[in-house]
């Protein structure tokens, strides 16, 4: 790099660096127990797929190999799914495993995200009576009670799976930071949760 590189920056180019330079350092000292808790590690994620097209689960006929045929990402959705990906970046959190429900909306959100994924049957959608909600409920939460390492996981699904395993109702995009509850077996415990 030239010795007058930094020179050569326009006054916006310079703002524009040195204010994603500061949001890092804020977002990586930030009290906020989402990020907090993150950075401790240990943590699984749950994060409903993005915002997507309007509708309400897929249209009829649909397939799973076939995006043409579902619900899918809006272009809100896609930038909200970016703006999750940027944040974690900038906090600079560790992330072990990416895992996906196969819906195209739940494997978009991931790549986007996070530019990685492994399918996961168990994160699929059991809304109206698609797959098995208990044997898939268990699944998820016998193998993240098995987590022994402080890393963190993010687990992209869909409302009904986060509202078997924590009682509670995401809204599209939004993160649950979760860990398993002791006093309670069958659910996940949330620690924090934020839309970005």
């Amino acid at each position: 790099m030239p010795q007058n590189a930094f020179l050569a920056l326009s006054r916006r180019q310079w703002l524009a660096l040195t204010a994603g330079a500061a949001a890092g350092r804020a977002l990586a000292q930030s009290p906020d127990p989402f990020w907090r808790l993150l950075r401790e590690g240990g943590c699984v994620v749950l994060m409903r797929h993005a915002q997507t097209e309007p509708g309400l689960g897929d249209p009829p006929n649909f397939r799973l190999g076939d995006c043409r045929t579902q619900r899918n990402l809006s272009a809100t959705g896609r930038e909200q799914a970016r703006r999750v990906g940027a944040a974690f970046q900038r906090g600079d959190i560790a992330i072990a495993a990416v895992r996906s429900s196969a819906w195209c909306r739940c494997v978009d959100t991931a790549q986007l995200a996070f530019g990685r994924h492994a399918r996961w049957t168990a994160l699929n959608s059991f809304f109206q009576g698609q797959g098995d909600a208990k044997v898939q409920t268990r699944e998820v939460l016998d193998t993240v009670a098995a987590l022994r390492a402080p890393v963190n996981w993010v687990l992209v699904t869909h409302q009904v799976n986060i509202t078997a395993l924590t009682g509670e109702y995401p809204a599209m995009g939004e993160l649950f930071v979760t860990r398993p509850d002791p006093a309670s077996p069958g659910r996940l415990a949330v620690l924090a949760r934020q839309v970005l």
